[in-house]
């Protein structure tokens, strides 16, 4: 019933004590499939997409209260979905206490790890290539290609230009296009 509603509803609803958990529980409901999916583009593994998701909403709770609103609820939410999966990645990669080569194969090698890969699928070297890329990047090219975002919210979500964020999707997708083809 209220995950129907709109945003501004939901946030309003949200602010009032008697309907703050109803709001917040629709709120959920209304976003967390979307949320999951660029989360598990970013870090690869399920679990691991599940705790970043359980530890952004928990940061929502938190913060909702002093949302102000200058940027839409989504954009919003996907501005710490992002930066919690950033956070997240961080933290993998020192605990691995990989050296500066391995770092950037590390994502990589948990996804040749899944029980379903198979390097002569298309699907699977995309998903080979966009682990490979540097994380930033990796989010600008999630963003625009799998949730088609215009980059003028993707602005807002990752707080650089515009016109950076052409040129890194532009990178983004060569590096992409010239693995593909190479491998």
């Amino acid at each position: 019933m209220a995950e129907h509603l709109d945003d501004k509803e939901l946030l309003f609803r949200f602010k009032q004590d008697a309907t703050k958990e109803a709001a917040y529980t629709a709120i959920i409901k209304k976003y967390q499939e979307k949320l999951y999916w660029h989360i598990r583009r970013m870090v690869v593994d399920h679990e691991d997409a599940n705790d970043v998701l359980q530890n952004m909403f928990i940061k929502v709770w938190r913060s909702l209260d002093n949302f102000r609103e200058d940027s839409q609820l989504y954009t919003w939410l996907y501005r710490i979905a992002t930066n919690e999966s950033l956070t997240f990645i961080e933290q993998q990669k020192r605990r691995s206490a990989a050296s500066l080569s391995d770092e950037d194969s590390y994502l990589s090698n948990k996804l040749v790890a899944d029980k379903d890969f198979d390097e002569k699928k298309l699907e699977w070297k995309l998903q080979k290539a966009i682990q490979l890329l540097p994380e930033k990047q990796k989010a600008v090219f999630n963003l625009r290609y799998f949730e088609e975002m215009p980059y003028e919210e993707m602005s807002r979500v990752l707080e650089t230009s515009e016109g950076a964020l052409k040129a890194s999707y532009h990178h983004a997708v060569k590096k992409i296009e010239d693995y593909i083809l190479n491998h």
